[in-house]
């Protein structure tokens, strides 16, 4: 029951956010990663949404077709892409419900590094139990995961 009660809630904040300003949750959360960390790199943004960097791209492009981030080439090396939000992404993420970066995640964050480490070997065992080992959807924006059909 715990476990339905923490996917449905996820599940309607992810809603509500799209809702309210028009991009799903995952998109949200990346344009509240860029106001903490201005001028990150993509692989960067992945690794700090625990992401693929592919899926996180795919993301970013959405972001950046609505004008809400822009892409910088760093004077260095014009290899290095820098991303940055424009007004209208600050202007977005200012109005957006919160947390900005999903209900799940800002929980988690809250808890101690001992009770990370003990979710953790429990959810292990757990998927142990079920015998899974699609560690695909482990990568995978939950937003998408849990608006599949």
């Amino acid at each position: 029951m715990k476990f339905r009660l923490i996917i449905n809630s996820t599940k309607r904040h992810f809603r509500w956010v799209e809702h309210q300003c028009g991009i799903n949750g995952a998109q949200l959360w990346a344009l509240w990663e860029l106001e903490r960390a201005p001028a990150l790199r993509v692989n960067e943004l992945a690794a700090a949404m625990a992401m693929h960097q592919s899926t996180v791209s795919i993301l970013l492009n959405r972001l950046f077709k609505a004008k809400l981030i822009e892409r910088r080439r760093a004077d260095e090396d014009q290899r290095v892409v820098r991303l940055s939000m424009t007004k209208a992404g600050r202007k977005l993420l200012e109005s957006a419900p919160k947390p900005a970066r999903g209900v799940l995640p800002e929980a988690l964050h809250r808890l101690s590094h001992g009770e990370l480490v003990t979710l953790d070997r429990l959810l292990v065992r757990v998927l142990k139990e079920m015998r899974l080992n699609d560690k695909g959807s482990m990568t995978k924006p939950l937003a998408d995961i849990l608006t599949e059909k």
